[in-house]
């Protein structure tokens, strides 16, 4: 019988160390997707208390309405603005991960813009991006005088917006790199100089495959993130001037125009976008792969 207990004891024990934690996870995250499926087959207003069974229309408005999946497109400036700011991050993290003056320096202020506020940074660009603002006022430094809106029109106003995401989330990546880099064993850089490998020799054959697994999480990160850009976008422009996002545009179907039937419809499709270049990732990049390699 004490057998039969210590073994039922050892059964119970952990799930009731894990009872708050499910319970919480289920409230707050299986059960709002749960209902956000249930609302996406709905002509829901978000303020009615009856809800009209609508089936697929919902879906059928999102993939024939090409409005509504030209915001796609502004993805693009910020998946290419994230592969700009993983290749900083890497090469940030690989030269501070050496022994360099002031790297303690540098890396904090490298790590710095990641802990500032979201709105914040957005109103600290939009003026630096406004006429007359602090970036032409360092054009006029070099006596260079732009006549030009930087958040006037599409093309302009994106790409400095993405420029903004880079400045702002290159701390995370680059803290991400240096911890994998900093894991890996040291014995492997004094071999590498023994046999007269320099830096470049050394990132290849080292470092790169040893942190292959922490790229492509950053990778993961990066394509997802791109496709769910709002709070930058949303302070400085407000979607205007064709900056709109997936995410805001959601947001606006749903509190703007209270059509949150259709708007937690855009929300499943987001989310089983981001899950299927997860799944398509994890496929071409396994981590046993990576592991295999360092």
């Amino acid at each position: 019988m004490s057998a039969l207990r210590r073994r039922l004891r050892g059964g119970v024990v952990p799930w009731l160390f894990l009872a708050a934690p499910l319970a919480l996870l289920i409230t707050f995250t299986y059960a709002p997707v749960a209902n956000m499926v249930a609302y996406s087959f709905t002509d829901w207003d978000g303020l009615s208390p009856e809800l009209n069974y609508v089936g697929a229309e919902n879906y059928r408005d999102l993939f024939t309405r090409s409005e509504l999946f030209e915001v796609f497109f502004v993805s693009g400036y910020y998946l290419a603005a994230s592969a700009v700011q993983i290749v900083l991050a890497l090469y940030f993290a690989t030269v501070l991960s050496f022994n360099v003056r002031f790297r303690n320096l540098f890396k904090g202020i490298l790590f710095f813009p990641y802990l500032v506020n979201g709105v914040a940074i957005g109103f600290v660009f939009l003026y630096f991006f406004q006429d007359g603002g602090t970036l032409d006022a360092l054009f006029g430094l070099f006596g260079d005088e732009p006549d030009r809106a930087w958040l006037g029109d599409s093309a302009s106003a994106n790409t400095s917006l993405a420029g903004v995401s880079v400045w702002r989330f290159m701390g995370l990546n680059f803290v991400l790199f240096l911890g994998a880099i900093q894991s890996i064993p040291g014995e492997l850089y004094e071999a590498a100089e023994l046999d007269g490998a320099n830096r470049w020799q050394q990132f290849r054959h080292i470092i790169a495959p040893g942190i292959r697994p922490v790229i492509s999480l950053s990778v993961i990160l990066a394509i997802s993130g791109s496709l769910a850009v709002f709070e930058i976008p949303y302070i400085m422009t407000g979607g205007a001037t064709g900056t709109e996002t997936f995410v805001i545009q959601t947001v606006d179907l749903a509190f703007k125009f209270n059509k949150t039937g259709l708007a937690s419809a855009a929300a499943v499709v987001l989310l089983l976008i981001v899950l299927a270049v997860t799944w398509v990732q994890r496929a071409l990049v396994p981590d046993d792969k990576a592991g295999d390699l360092v």
